[in-house]
């Protein structure tokens, strides 16, 4: 059992693109060579940044998302994250201030830092201020009583006398300066459409990376001093307890106990064209009662063995189609996989990988829709609404979910839409065919208590 005062830390900045991710990396791999064991955190619904994370610290990198999960479950995710932990870093997204838009702070690395009841780290870029930095800080300092900003670190510093102005000025906000990260010595991460490349696209590149962020970290900044403020953080606000995904509410009904000796196999599509997923996703299916083996549609040629059920996730199938559609024996499994009736959830990449075509090379041909890539960036938060019943969701069940690609689907026939999207343009969005479901939607399973247990019980009885 974790304790509910594990320290921590949240890392924030003034707005994307000052360091946050850098400066959180890096402080995590610092942690860690100190023989530290660090829960590693991203606010938010990134799915790049904690594998990242997972290299700099050797645990999985977890996601707090008041909005996909809702607040009350951001302190137990938390927790279920941080057990058998020293300290705990949470990177925070966009500006401090920044969520869902129009829903106020909902979502926002502030919002975040609340129901945590931690510290936050600005992460300033200094690069072309001085004593304008003070006013900066003031302001992301005081704007909410109930955010404690404990510290600054400055990044993109370019000389001794810079930062001399700049500690000169702080000093008149009251806030103290736990790093300075020089200019020059500024860690390089390739990024592509979408973002940061992937770690399992990166391999020993991302290695190097994380290395060379430690050594910035640790060289920059007061290692002692943040350890200390992340020590202050009291217990988590509301007497959180773990997340567990045994929880009896993620299992609302128990099979027969003929039936509950079989533990179905649940496919999951992992390797480097399907890197996005949440940690809680396998997790919940175990507890389910699946056996959750992973497979990499790059390279494998069959499904594994005794295949019940498919999940696959998101990514960048894009980068890969001409070898995802060049494995043809892949392709087909997962064709003849849906085909039988047996249960397949798809999200995002997986949608398009099930597609007919992308941008004109054959996909699996699951579903009569051709996909290809496209200028426009659909992002954002969405409520979601099941239109019929599926093998992850009766009809009428709500749930949240996060669109983020450059890619358009135009359907053709056979299949019923997934979701009713609600707000200021409702549509329609994915398909539901038989036991596929796929949709651009990517969810957060615990935060509807049985939707594996759902999709594991078709597995089973499909």
């Amino acid at each position: 059992m974790v304790s509910a005062s594990v320290p921590r830390l949240v890392i924030a900045a003034p707005s994307s693109g000052s360091g946050k991710t850098t400066v959180a990396t890096g402080l995590m791999a610092a942690f860690a060579a100190r023989g530290l064991a660090v829960s590693p955190h991203k606010v938010g619904p990134d799915y790049i940044d904690p594998g990242y994370h997972a290299l700099a610290t050797g645990r999985v990198g977890r996601n707090l998302d008041a909005y996909l999960c809702g607040p009350e479950l951001v302190g137990p995710l938390f927790l279920h994250g941080a057990q058998g932990c020293d300290i705990a870093v949470v990177e925070g997204v966009m500006g401090l201030y920044d969520g869902a838009a129009g829903e106020g702070e909902l979502a926002s690395t502030a919002h975040v830092a609340k129901l945590l009841g931690a510290p936050v780290v600005l992460v300033v870029d200094a690069s072309s201020q001085s004593r304008s930095v003070a006013a900066l800080v003031h302001g992301f300092a005081s704007w909410d009583p109930e955010v404690r900003v404990g510290g600054v670190i400055l990044n993109k510093v370019a000389s001794d006398r810079h930062e001399e102005l700049l500690r000169e000025a702080l000093e008149q906000a009251g806030v103290p300066v736990l790093g300075v990260l020089r200019r020059a010595a500024q860690v390089s991460t390739p990024s592509r459409h979408l973002g940061l490349v992937p770690v399992a696209e990166r391999q020993g590149a991302a290695v190097e990376a994380v290395a060379a962020m430690a050594a910035q970290v640790a060289d920059g900044c007061d290692l002692g001093a943040l350890e200390a403020l992340a020590r202050a953080a009291g217990a988590v606000p509301g007497g959180s307890a773990p997340w567990t995904p045994a929880s009896p509410a993620h299992h609302p009904t128990r099979p027969d106990e003929a039936v509950e000796h079989r533990a179905p196999v649940v496919a999951v599509a992992a390797g480097s064209a399907f890197t996005f997923s949440y940690a809680e996703h396998t997790e919940l299916l175990s507890a389910a009662g699946a056996d959750v083996v992973p497979f990499d549609p790059l390279r494998d040629e069959e499904l594994p063995e005794g295949t019940a059920g498919l999940v696959v996730g998101g990514g960048f199938p894009e980068v890969y189609a001409s070898e995802l559609s060049a494995n043809e024996p892949m392709r087909k499994a997962v064709a003849e996989l849906a085909g039988s009736g047996a249960p397949v959830a798809a999200e995002c990449a997986g949608l398009l990988y099930l597609c007919r075509e992308l941008d004109g090379l054959p996909m699996c041909g699951v579903l009569d829709a051709g996909a290809r890539m496209s200028e426009r960036l659909t992002l954002g938060y969405r409520d979601a609404v099941a239109i019929g019943d599926s093998v992850l969701a009766a009809a009428g069940t709500r749930m949240r979910g996060h669109e983020f690609h450059r890619t358009v689907v135009e359907p053709g026939s056979g299949a019923e839409p997934a979701w009713g999207v609600r707000g200021p343009r409702p549509r329609v969005e994915g398909f539901v065919q038989r036991g596929v479901h796929a949709s651009y939607l990517h969810t957060h399973w615990a935060s509807e208590p049985g939707v594996a247990h759902r999709f594991v019980e078709r597995c089973r009885t499909s």
